[in-house]
């Protein structure tokens, strides 16, 4: 999708303690996602408006 490199990784704050989850990077328009057990495999990359839709469907319970 990119050769952008993300910065300012983060991991969700319910997390903090533990390496089992995700971290989101930024990206200039969008994300990447990668996992914290596994650093070295890369990451994924969405646009602002996957990522936009991703996160209000979070948000509104549609993945229960």
């Amino acid at each position: 999708m990119t050769a952008e490199h993300p910065t300012n990784w983060r991991k969700p704050t319910r997390s903090s303690t533990g390496n089992a989850c995700v971290e989101v990077g930024r990206l200039a328009d969008g994300a990447a996602v990668r996992d914290t057990k596994n650093r070295a495999a890369g990451h994924l990359t969405t646009t602002r408006t996957q990522w936009t839709s991703f996160i209000h469907s979070l948000k509104t319970n549609r993945f229960d």
